[in-house]
């Protein structure tokens, strides 16, 4: 075993003091079994406390921890996006979802798609064995009693804790909506009508392409526009994350946005015909069974009967039995920029540190990262270590560089993408590809320092 997963082997099993004061980590979600996880292996007792099954959210339905009820799919792999050098460096420096990840893939082309049974059931059996963590079933509706807490409630955090917040913050809430796409079945799919395929023949054949014509395409647009939708409540505006937009929301900025945005034929040839179609709707797997698929990119707020007629209008789709149809829900996150040091911890609060999405990210794999800083950190604070947070030249870094430096009078949460990176030192690199991966280099480089150092006072400790 190479030395640096068998240094990681150990923590993991580091048994702290049982007298010691236990970090607190509230919600289990993807951000809470990661702070968990990294508290834990540092040598900190964790008490871990998540809600389910007493109360559920909205989005949630199953008891199983770090459920996932957006997607299936944690984005590209390639180093050229950000994302993909970001789940590199939580793969190097020992995170837990990125070992579930891992473990529970489905093939999704030049994307990292995971088994979401398989994954939620792999992270809740390794936090159940962890010896340092005790798991304990119960809704938080106040700030801990305790020295050193995480708070990861996630984006559905209940309206009693939020209220808590929100008092000790001293923020308003800020809300969007986001969006959840719909699932169909595998047998219920004309597959006479589809081809499997990857954009420009990247990765394997692995999403299921359903073309359009113009014609075709020009009636779905129209009967989309036209569907009836779930309405807002009085109180509630519609705002919305802008890389989660419902599909109606964007075919009414114009009848060709869709065909530029999630339908776009371009890398897409239909073998049928050697040509690009006018139009395509890339279905994704779900599970590795190849039982579900997802309508990738097909987010909406229409009632679920108008989800059944209008995307039944899609070629292969014309019989679909839908798995589950796609719904919205309101995610809650603080003013980042006014409450947070680049530690993730409380300004005027020592000790509480935020993860996840009410810290102030967007997405699976930033909310696990911010997870994995706020674990290290808070177990750090609670030993007595100097704790310094990642460069941000490095994609952890550059998602710290945003919660904490992003104009606050105009905050909206993020993925992490290579805007957030200083730019690189010497003579500009003028083709793009080329300049990402060189971003990506020296952020990989810039870890493997940081880390090392990180383990170096581990290993002194």
């Amino acid at each position: 075993m190479p030395f640096v997963c068998l240094f990681h082997a150990l923590r993991s099993f580091m048994n702290p003091s049982p007298d010691a004061e236990p970090l607190i980590v509230v919600g289990a979600g993807l951000a809470g079994c990661e702070a968990a996880w990294q508290a834990a292996r540092s040598g900190v007792r964790v008490r871990l406390l998540e809600m389910k099954p007493h109360h559920f959210s909205p989005a949630h339905h199953s008891e199983q921890l770090a459920e996932l009820v957006c997607s299936n799919s944690f984005r590209g792999i390639s180093l050229t996006n950000a994302v993909g050098c970001l789940k590199e460096e939580l793969r190097h420096c020992g995170s837990l979802f990125m070992e579930a990840a891992d473990a529970c893939r489905v093939e999704a082309g030049g994307a990292l798609a995971v088994d979401r049974e398989l994954f939620s059931a792999f992270i809740s059996e390794r936090i159940a064995r962890h010896t340092a963590i005790d798991l304990v079933r119960q809704e938080v509706t106040a700030f801990p009693a305790a020295k050193a807490a995480v708070i990861a409630s996630g984006p559905l955090t209940s309206a009693t804790l939020l209220e808590k917040i929100a008092a000790l913050t001293g923020s308003d809430r800020l809300y969007f909506y986001d969006a959840i796409a719909p699932i169909v079945e595998a047998d219920s799919i004309d597959m006479d009508k589809v081809w499997w395929g990857s954009r420009y023949d990247k990765g394997g054949a692995d999403y299921l392409n359903c073309p359009l014509t113009e014609g075709e395409y020009r009636h779905f647009v129209a009967e989309l526009r036209g569907a009836e939708k779930v309405p807002y409540r009085d109180f509630e505006k519609g705002l919305h994350f802008e890389g989660c937009m419902p599909i109606e929301i964007l075919a009414e900025r114009g009848e060709m946005t869709l065909a530029f945005g999630p339908m776009k034929p371009v890398g897409l040839k239909d073998p049928r015909t050697g040509r690009e179609p006018f139009a395509v709707l890339q279905l994704r797997r779900e599970n590795q069974a190849g039982t579900l698929f997802n309508l990738v990119g097909f987010q909406t707020k229409l009632t679920y009967p108008e989800q059944r007629r209008v995307f039944r209008l899609i070629p292969g789709l014309e019989k679909a039995v839908f798995a589950r149809l796609g719904s919205m829900h309101r995610n809650t996150f603080i003013n980042a920029p006014r409450c947070l040091l680049r530690t993730l911890e409380l300004n005027g609060r020592d000790g509480f540190f935020f993860a996840g999405q009410i810290s102030g990210v967007e997405g699976y794999v930033e909310s696990a990262a911010t997870g994995f800083l706020a674990g290290i950190a808070a177990a750090r604070k609670v030993r007595g270590l100097l704790y310094t947070p990642p460069p941000p030249t490095t994609a952890l870094g550059a998602l710290l560089t945003h919660l904490t430096e992003a104009d606050p009078d105009h905050f909206q949460p993020s993925n992490v993408h290579y805007g957030l990176f200083p730019p690189l030192a010497g003579k500009p690199i003028r083709k793009r590809s080329e300049r990402r991966l060189a971003l990506a280099q020296r952020a990989l480089a810039d870890t493997e320092k940081w880390w090392s150092e990180i383990e170096k006072q581990e290993r002194e400790y």
